[in-house]
């Protein structure tokens, strides 16, 4: 049902939620970066509460590691912004939520580089039954940008690992 979308006609929140509704799943968001934007996309949609559990606005390293159990590994080795984490959070929202899928984002959306990477360094973190990925993203843009940029790709995504 998904995979009818082009580049030129991309799935809305609102097409990704009626996915979700029709095949009886549920989505839980997890944030770094997006600070909370992902949620507020979905929460937007009229209805949404009909598959949405929630979400986490992981911000802080700390809160990555306790609440949605990112190895300390995945601190210490790859880091934060990695597709490592990404993946590591939305399998942790998932379960924390009790969700059927988990979409994550993590990343720098600027001004400065942090760990190394530079703004526009994203990963989107996807997990569900029908399988996880990573979305690793290069954007351009101001801080603002990028994140909406983000929350799109995130939006993009599962609408892919659902079709």
């Amino acid at each position: 049902m998904l995979g009818r979308w082009s580049r030129a006609a991309q799935p809305s929140a609102a097409d990704v939620l009626e996915a979700l509704v029709g095949r009886g799943a549920t989505l839980a968001t997890a944030e770094s970066l997006t600070g909370g934007q992902l949620a507020a996309a979905v929460t937007a949609v009229p209805g949404a509460s009909r598959c949405f559990r929630g979400g986490v606005v992981s911000y802080a390293t700390d809160v990555k590691v306790s609440l949605l159990g990112v190895p300390d590994a995945v601190v210490a080795g790859p880091g934060v912004i990695s597709a490592d984490c990404a993946l590591a959070m939305a399998r942790g929202v998932r379960q924390v939520l009790g969700a059927s899928y988990g979409v994550s984002t993590t990343g720098v959306a600027g001004p400065d580089q942090q760990e190394g990477h530079p703004p526009g360094t994203v990963f989107v973190g996807l997990s569900g039954p029908t399988g996880e990925t990573v979305l690793a993203l290069e954007l351009t843009g101001s801080r603002e940008e990028i994140q909406r940029a983000t929350c799109h790709q995130a939006l993009e995504g599962l609408a892919s690992l659902l079709s």
